[in-house]
């Protein structure tokens, strides 16, 4: 990173602690640099039948996917109103138009995400500072699993994409850079989906 003129700085915080959370964009802001672009893309997901669904796995799951993201943007989002510049990306998901199946928590986060994205991109539209999301697919990762491991799950989801395969992580990139860049300055409040045409299907 050096050799390239890059300086990277890893921060680590729990953000199931509302805090913990307020902290870390503290500690961001004592970098002695501002945050020009802030990409909320904390996840974490629990499987359970709704019937069956732990109050904690509900608690952990809001906290991380959606509490501790609202949380980042609203502090570091004040510093971007405040020099009247700034990119914030959130990763929303496929379970922000659906339901999923055994993820209510999940589903429940990502649907607040798509709303949070819009309501700060009403507020902050006018003042520089661009506000969106991108909607990934279905990604190889490792919350996906569980999916990609059960038979009948992995061949009904692929038949549902007309891509005909699961999105790898670097799919998303040209997507999160563009809503990064000066070329999404006219751009606010949109969800993008990167899904293999899962929603036009």
């Amino acid at each position: 990173m050096k050799a390239l003129g890059r300086d990277c700085r890893i921060l680590h915080a729990d953000l199931t602690d509302r805090t913990a959370t307020a902290d870390l964009a503290t500690r961001l802001a004592g970098l002695g640099r501002p945050v020009d672009i802030l990409v909320n893309n904390a996840g974490t997901i629990a499987r359970a039948p709704a019937a069956h669904h732990p109050d904690a796995d509900w608690d952990h799951v809001l906290a991380v996917n959606l509490t501790s993201q609202f949380v980042l943007a609203r502090e570091v989002g004040r510093s971007m109103l405040e020099r009247r510049r700034g990119k914030i990306l959130f990763t929303a998901s496929l379970l922000s138009y659906q339901g999923g199946i055994t993820v209510p928590g999940y589903a429940a986060a990502k649907s607040g995400i798509a709303g949070l994205t819009r309501a700060l991109a009403n507020e902050w539209a006018a003042h520089g500072v661009n506000v969106n999301a991108i909607v990934p697919g279905y990604v190889a990762t490792d919350n996906t699993t569980a999916l990609r491991q059960d038979p009948e799950r992995n061949a009904a989801i692929l038949s549902r994409i007309p891509a005909g395969r699961w999105a790898t992580p670097q799919d998303l990139a040209g997507a999160a850079l563009f809503l990064c860049s000066p070329a999404s300055d006219y751009v606010h409040g949109t969800l993008l989906p990167v899904d293999g045409g899962w929603l036009g299907r």
